[in-house]
């Protein structure tokens, strides 16, 4: 990806003209926040102001998916550890994550520690970028879970590359019982592989974290329905693809919303499927459709009529809007980013929330969520939006038509997104 362009890579994220890059990489959409000055957070409207979008905090997120009831009961997380996997890391994190939590008056982790299976990574200001949004928001939705950040050497882009490291340092978290959920900013398009096969050789992961009752996450993309098509992130699959691993069936698959709240953290609007492709000028949009590898798992039986015989992705979704974004505190400076990056680590801080109310881990989520279903009082349905992307290459314009949001099950926004303080309710008794 060149440096200051808008292009989808292959976390199914991006970044905007202006924020810095070093190579492929998956990263989110990234617009520096120079516009707005002194140490504190930027609110609502100043961003608004300075930026001509709104963006939002972790007290407001935390409104908008019922989180209070949870932690005025003493539920933050507690005891359990989020996982954070991430090629390269970030040499700022924990500076960061202190400025972070500085900025919007959260706590420290109980515990923050980093580790290199693979050994010690070199750096990219991409990835670096990416961790900061990992750490602080999986953090700031789980204020009392422990965080560990696994950083691999290896940079993932498309295909196997990268992923034989990441499963080698997953699988050490694994058997060492290092963490209860492990959340994944990243994933490529299932046609980038050279055969189904070889993704089934990199599932070793997923299939021992079953076993262990271990949730895994994984953001479902940010290109639509399309996902890049060479490891240089600068041309598009012309059509619908799914992205791995959000679409294995041992993953939940995390799609993307467009929040529309005040400051307080209420809804002025309801939530819609994120697609900000119009306003970036590029793929940007949340994943979604049909594996060309996996079948229909058991789990979708009440929505084949939607799947068919395949696995569909998102199963859930949230925030993950650029008009509507995410601030962090990276290098220092406060930032606005966007994308299933982000959404997954918010994701991956409730089921956190959740494994404590449960009293033991939950492990894969996927037959508990379908069980519940869209529209239940923990997964409100999302009716409005699509994923469909545009875009211009080689000199010519194509449009990727993807899925638009309806009553119930959709492959736009899956089985709608999340009331907190219900849907762990409902999870903790299910799997009690």
């Amino acid at each position: 990806m060149a440096a200051g362009s808008i292009a989808a890579v292959s976390s199914g994220a991006a970044i905007a003209p202006g924020a810095a890059a070093a190579g492929p990489a998956p990263v989110p959409f990234a617009i520096p926040l120079g516009a707005v000055p002194g140490s504190k957070p930027p609110t609502t409207a100043q961003c608004v102001a300075s930026e001509g979008i709104p963006c939002y905090g972790p007290s407001q997120i935390q409104a908008a998916y019922n989180m209070a009831p949870l932690y005025k009961a003493g539920h933050e997380g507690k005891g359990k550890t989020i996982v954070l996997v991430d090629a390269f890391g970030s040499p700022s994190i924990k500076t960061d994550l202190a400025g972070f939590d500085k900025g919007y008056n959260l706590p420290a982790p109980p515990s923050f520690k980093i580790i290199t299976p693979e050994g010690k990574p070199g750096s990219n200001s991409n990835w670096a970028l990416e961790t900061t949004l990992d750490v602080e928001w999986a953090h700031a939705m789980a204020p009392q879970a422990n965080i560990l950040l696994v950083e691999t050497t290896v940079n993932e882009t498309i295909g196997t590359a990268g992923f034989p490291q990441i499963v080698k340092a997953e699988k050490y978290v694994l058997n060492h019982k290092l963490g209860d959920v492990i959340s994944q900013s990243f994933g490529t398009a299932e046609q980038t592989f050279p055969s189904h096969q070889s993704i089934m050789g990199l599932r070793g992961a997923y299939t021992l974290a079953a076993k262990d009752k271990v949730t895994v996450l994984a953001g479902s993309g940010d290109a639509g329905v399309s996902s890049p098509s060479d490891a240089a992130q600068t041309t598009f699959f012309t059509k619908r693809v799914a992205n791995w691993p959000a679409s294995d069936p041992l993953v939940t698959g995390v799609g993307g919303t467009q929040l529309h709240l005040n400051q307080a953290g209420a809804r002025t609007a309801p939530d819609n499927v994120w697609n900000d492709t119009a306003l970036l000028g590029s793929p940007a949009a949340g994943g979604g459709g049909v594996s060309s590898v996996f079948s229909r798992p058991s789990f979708q039986s009440s929505v084949a009529s939607v799947t068919g015989n395949h696995r569909g992705v998102p199963d859930v979704s949230l925030t993950a809007a650029v008009d509507g974004a995410a601030v962090i505190n990276f290098n220092g400076s406060w930032s606005l980013v966007g994308g299933t990056s982000w959404a997954t680590p918010t994701f991956a801080g409730i089921v956190a929330v959740a494994d404590q109310v449960a009293g033991h881990d939950l492990g894969d989520l996927n037959p508990a969520l379908y069980k519940l279903g869209p529209g239940s009082a923990g997964l409100p349905d999302i009716t409005a939006g699509n994923n469909t992307v545009s875009f211009t290459q080689g000199g010519k314009s194509y449009t990727v038509k993807g899925y638009t949001a309806t009553k119930g099950y959709d492959l736009a926004s899956g089985l709608g997104t999340i009331n907190g303080a219900k849907l762990v309710a409902a999870l903790a008794a299910n799997q009690s």
